[in-house]
């Protein structure tokens, strides 16, 4: 599979990039498939670099914070008004009540919502299966239902930490993956709230005691200078470290 990094902007779009959202491709029985992880704030615009956003075809969202899902209304507006036709329903996985947030922050009735567009599904204890993608979502610590995603396919792993702050859970859910996309919005030092944020030190460590092959920081606030959680990871970190940017790609 081929990771794509579409928006890594932490908690709104920054100078440089959009908010969170990854582009996984993968070949199965034939063709491509597509599927984005999280489409926050101005994620949709920049797609279009890498991606035609009409041949997606799934959305798997870690949380329903603006920056990780808030571009869905505008992928609403593709699918229901593009000028070659109305879209075929496609997946949209997230947590509980994912439809209608999603109707509200379109402020459509949430009876009817994006339903003629969308599928909605809501996590339980299965697995997520689109093309040759098994995606494992993981409940770890947020202020509201937040998801890690371990992805599978063709015998390798991706681990997307989402938002979350230190948890046993987040190194269960990495252990031994390829590459691990963790969050970093936190500096180690400052005065931070408990069970919201990683940082540097933290996505390292857990990065370190699950054994990951590689390790990319990402949705580090436009206010942080990214080079100090980069500083920050590779102190407790002996793989790759990288700094999540636009329209970098990683094969897996």
């Amino acid at each position: 599979m081929r990771l794509t990094v579409i928006g890594c902007s932490g908690s709104y779009p920054g100078p440089d990039s959009p908010a969170s959202c990854y582009l996984l491709e993968g070949d199965h029985e034939g063709r491509t498939w597509r599927v984005l992880l999280d489409l926050g704030s101005g994620a949709l615009g920049m797609l279009h670099r890498y991606a035609d956003p009409l041949t997606i075809d799934a959305v798997v969202l870690s949380h329903l914070h603006p920056d990780h899902y808030f571009d869905l209304s505008g992928l609403y507006v593709m699918w229901r008004y593009h000028p070659g036709g109305a879209r075929p329903r496609i997946p949209v996985f997230g947590p509980a009540g994912v439809g209608q947030q999603a109707a509200r922050a379109y402020g459509l009735p949430p009876e009817t919502g994006m339903r003629a567009e969308f599928d909605f599904h809501e996590y339980d204890d299965q697995p997520v299966r689109l093309g040759p993608f098994t995606i494992w979502p993981t409940r770890l610590v947020h202020p509201v239902a937040a998801y890690g995603l371990r992805v599978e396919a063709d015998g390798h792993t991706l681990a997307y930490s989402g938002d979350t702050g230190p948890c046993p859970q987040l190194v269960e859910l990495a252990k031994g993956a390829d590459l691990m996309l963790a969050e970093s919005a936190f500096l180690a030092g400052d005065d931070n709230p408990g069970d919201l944020h990683l940082t540097g030190t933290d996505a390292g460590t857990a990065a370190a005691a699950a054994g990951v092959g590689r390790l990319v920081l990402t949705h580090i606030p436009p206010w942080h200078d990214k080079r100090l959680a980069l500083a920050e990871a590779r102190a407790v970190f002996d793989g790759p470290v990288d700094l999540a940017a636009p329209g970098a790609t990683y094969d897996l």
